[in-house]
This record gives C-alpha cells, sequence and structure tokens, in this order.
C-alpha cells in the first residue's frame, strides 16, 4: 500500500467515530410533550399526528433526528406538578406543553429548559411570560384566544336558541381562565336579556346532576368555557346537556364533532401543527425569550344539524352561511 493511501485511509478511519457521534448526538435531540387530555383521546392523536408531521416537514424525524417523549396527563394539577418534576429531572432539549394548569407547574419546575406552549389564555396575566411581543423567559409559543372570545358563545347561543333567558356557563371555578371567561359572560349577559348561572361541578357525577337540575327549568341554554376537565369528559357533558334538550355552544370543533350543537374556536391541532417552527428554530439556537408569542390564525364554526334536529332547533341560515362545517 502506498503511504499517500495509507495516510487516507487512517484519516477516514478516525473520522468515523467523529461521524457517529455527530450522528448520535443530532439523534439525542430530545422533546417533551406534555399534553392535558387523556392518551386515547382522538384529538390526542390528531394533535400529535399534526405535530409529527411539521417537525418531519423541518427535517426533524421521530426516531431518528429526534426522540419524542409523550405524557398525556388529563386533568389532575397534581399531576401536573409531579409530571412537570420528572420531566425537568430529564434535561430535555424542549418542552412542549399545553394547557394552563401544565404551564404553571412547568414555570416553578425550571427557568432554563426552553418550552413552547400551545392551549393557553393569558400567558401574561398568568406571569408565564412578561409580554406577547417578547415573553423575556424560557417560555414562548401560542395563545388560544382572548376571554372577549366569550361574548361570542353567548352571541352564538342567543342566535340559535332565541327563546334563552338563563344560561348556564360551564366551568372550572379553580381555574383561572374558567373565572375570566365567566367574567365576560357576566358582564355581556343584561344587554342579551339573559342571567347568567355558573355550574361548578366537583367531579363528573356531580357535573352531570347540575347540568341536569339546570335544564329542568324552561328557556335554558348553556355555556360550556375552555377546561380540561369539561374537554376530557365532553361524552358526559354532551350527552347529558342533549338528553335534557338544552341548547348548548362549545369552544372546539371535536365537541361538535362528538354530537355537541354548535362550536365557535380556534383550530387546535393547527396550533400543534405551527408549535413545530418554534421547536424547530429553538433546536438550531434561538432563544424563547425572543420568540413573540402568537394567537390563533384560524378560527371554526362548526354545526351540528343532526344534534340541533334533535333538540327541535331550526339554524338560521345566518349560520350557515358563516359556518366552516356542517355535520349532517
Amino acid at each position: 500500500m502506498k503511504r499517500r493511501e495509507f495516510v487516507t485511509l487512517i484519516g477516514v478511519a478516525a473520522a468515523w467515530p467523529i461521524a457517529a457521534r455527530a450522528q448520535q448526538s443530532r439523534a439525542k435531540r430530545r422533546i417533551v410533550v406534555i399534553g392535558a387530555l387523556a392518551p386515547g383521546d382522538v384529538e390526542t392523536v390528531a394533535r400529535s399526528a399534526a405535530f409529527e408531521q411539521a417537525l418531519a416537514a423541518l427535517g426533524w424525524t421521530k426516531g431518528d433526528t429526534i426522540a419524542i417523549d409523550y405524557r398525556w396527563i388529563g386533568v389532575s394539577p397534581a399531576l401536573a406538578e409531579k409530571t412537570a418534576v420528572e420531566v425537568v429531572a430529564l434535561a430535555p432539549d424542549v418542552i412542549l406543553a399545553s394547557s394552563n394548569v401544565v404551564i404553571a407547574s412547568l414555570s416553578k419546575a425550571t427557568g432554563t429548559i426552553p418550552i413552547v406552549m400551545v392551549q393557553v389564555i393569558d400567558p401574561v396575566g398568568s406571569g408565564y411570560v412578561e409580554s406577547m411581543a417578547r415573553p423575556g423567559g424560557n417560555i414562548t409559543g401560542f395563545t388560544q384566544f382572548e376571554y372577549s372570545l366569550a361574548g361570542k358563545w353567548l352571541d352564538l347561543l342567543m342566535e340559535i336558541a332565541p327563546r334563552t333567558s338563563r344560561v348556564a356557563v360551564l366551568r372550572e371555578p379553580t381555574h383561572g381562565p374558567g373565572i375570566g371567561q365567566f367574567a365576560v359572560i357576566q358582564a355581556m349577559a343584561p344587554a342579551r336579556g339573559v342571567e347568567p348561572i355558573p355550574i361548578n361541578p366537583s367531579d363528573v357525577a356531580d357535573m352531570e346532576r347540575r347540568i341536569t337540575a339546570f335544564a329542568s327549568v324552561p328557556n335554558g341554554g348553556m355555556i360550556a368555557t375552555v377546561g380540561g376537565g369539561i374537554a376530557t369528559h365532553r361524552a358526559t357533558v354532551i350527552a347529558t346537556a342533549n338528553t335534557n334538550h338544552l341548547p348548548a355552544t362549545y369552544p372546539y370543533r371535536y365537541y361538535a364533532a362528538d354530537g355537541g350543537l354548535v362550536s365557535y374556536g380556534p383550530d387546535t391541532v393547527d396550533q400543534y401543527r405551527r408549535a413545530a417552527s418554534y421547536i424547530d428554530r429553538i433546536l438550531k439556537g434561538e432563544k424563547p425569550a425572543n420568540l413573540p408569542v402568537q394567537g390563533p390564525t384560524k378560527y371554526e364554526l362548526t354545526i351540528n344539524v343532526k344534534t340541533a334536529k334533535k333538540l327541535g332547533l331550526t339554524v338560521p341560515q345566518s349560520i350557515f352561511v358563516r359556518a366552516d362545517e356542517v355535520i349532517e
């Protein structure tokens, strides 16, 4: 073997461990996803798929260039705190987290690991970021909506069920966003000629009892506000409202898809899709402090005509022309 060929061979051999280490290092980029719904929820599956597809389009393939660890914790604040501590101990490159409950727990657990939030309400007022334009810390991401959207739910309810004079507001009373959403509805109610009545359930059985009791008095309607517990147990919420012929509005499309009368709110799956872009930028070296918090870009109005017929309601043409989706 010639000396030049021998030197070249040695150089290539020496480069192998370096290349292997570089590939391993890249493959070890780790993302932990903490969600507020149950693992088998159809919405959970849709969000995960959208997130992974968007990451792949940016060059981050699960099992190849990144590892993704999912933690779907349901609605327990205690479990959220426990999970936050466990995840921080893993020292991932970045955390994608959903809901105010989860973000509140993570903000206590770490001030250094980058966090991209989705499905969060009022991050400035909640103290997660300094401002929408410049978050200033280790947290950035995407908000669900402003509290003012709750007023649109009230108007939508009055539009589809104009005889409504009493409005049950299903909320989670210890959940900051639940308080804020009710405040908006309460402020608007007098001008709409309706009485808002908060429903603050302690558990699923209590929620069913309270909705049923409210529906026993005529001319009632219901607004289901945003909350992890309400979303997780939406099948019970929807079934109870429909069984008692109670017109109700819901905050997301998947409620209407599951049999709810009508929903209006941001595209939740799209938020996970958009979150991939911030994950990509952070993995490439950008700081959450410099990435502005963004609001929703897509809102969906979905009407379930089948449910409307069961409730004896005629859907106004004004709703049909605005609807993004009509479920027959």
